[in-house]
């Protein structure tokens, strides 16, 4: 905690070192797209393992305080991708390094070039929601806070174990051992090849799924009746779960609706959100891993709870993650969820 106290503070009082401040900048807004992917990616297993759950949190999603989170999120993924294009690019020819500051530059650009007309297409999709006949349903801060409640003692839980884990270890091991071997080191380097390349790859992947859910679509369409489902095509014939149009205006239907549309009979979108899937969790994850271990330097307990606690983290979220893309979403389900949505709106 101090080492990171340390970082903030003195990253406040340097003068004149973009660098740094891009450096400052990756890390908050890794942590930040990861917090929103934690909680995405549990969120969006509950359309197939407990939907209900799911209609209460797109319910959530619809709050004003997240329209600003969404916004504030996207300028995360939008930087924070860019910035990793420079670091890999830079990387890559390190005879580069000596334009560093002026890359830096070009990453704001970059960024505010995206963001600008981004944000007024997003902004339009809150206008449109907002100026209805109907007044908004707005869920209470109590209702986001119970159904919070869960995710929070769950990170809690894990990081108790993580440190009992680190402790057992300590005890039967010794705090001196050793933490890097050579193997050790030879891993390490490809994590860092692995955080370069994959942080390329993510990026028309990211991009991809942040201009269909929230520019062409929009969070406060996932759960409105007869609207179109952004990515796939309309056909009748298909049947209800498969043919491009949100019936039942349930959020349930949405997920069914892209994961049931198939091309050459492959789910494309299944697949797209698998790779996503994969790619994101564990590059953010390590991410994490890199940030707590670098403010545990001088407590072994800590350090090693931090990789246990980023281990177990990312290991749950592909279980949980892949057990929802290879399920199946029935009319059952939809209907569920349906109910629930219309007690939810009663105010049941």
């Amino acid at each position: 905690m101090t080492s990171l106290v340390l970082t903030l503070t003195e990253t406040l009082r340097y003068r004149g070192a973009l660098g740094q401040w891009s450096w400052v900048l990756h890390r908050i807004t890794g942590l930040g797209t990861l917090l929103f992917l934690v909680l995405h990616v549990i969120g969006v297993s509950w359309s197939v393992l407990y939907p209900t759950l799911w209609e209460k949190e797109i319910l959530i999603y619809q709050h004003p305080l997240f329209t600003l989170g969404e916004f504030g999120l996207v300028a995360c993924v939008v930087y924070h991708a860019f910035n990793g294009l420079r670091i890999a690019i830079l990387d890559a020819r390190p005879e580069w390094w000596k334009h560093q500051q002026r890359a830096a530059v070009y990453v704001l650009i970059a960024t505010l070039v995206v963001l600008v007309p981004t944000f007024i297409l997003m902004f339009q999709h809150v206008l449109r929601h907002y100026a209805g006949a109907e007044t908004p349903f707005i869920v209470s801060l109590l209702f986001i806070a119970e159904a919070q409640f869960p995710f929070a003692v769950g990170v809690v839980a894990a990081a108790v174990l993580a440190i009992l884990v680190s402790g057992l270890y300590g005890l039967v091991g010794g705090e001196q051992a050793k933490s890097f071997s050579k193997g050790g080191s030879r891993l390490e380097r490809f994590w860092w090849s692995f955080m370069r390349a994959s942080g390329v790859l993510i990026i028309p992947l990211v991009f991809g799924h942040l201009a269909l859910a929230h520019i062409v679509q929009g969070v406060f369409e996932l759960n409105m009746q007869n609207a179109f489902i952004a990515g796939v095509p309309v056909n009748d014939s298909l049947g209800l779960l498969a043919n491009g149009i949100n019936n039942s205006g349930t959020a349930v239907e949405y997920v069914a609706e892209r994961w049931n549309f198939a091309i050459a009979s492959v789910a494309v979108w299944r697949v797209y959100d698998a790779a996503l899937l994969a790619l994101v969790v564990v590059h953010g994850f390590n991410g994490l891993r890199y940030v707590l271990t670098d403010y545990t330097m001088s407590s072994p307990l800590l350090r090693r709870a931090a990789a246990y606690l980023c281990v177990m983290g990312a290991v749950a979220l592909l279980v949980v993650g892949t057990l929802a893309l290879l399920g199946t979403i029935d009319q059952t389900m939809v209907d569920a969820a349906r109910e629930a949505q219309a007690a939810i709106l009663a105010g049941g």
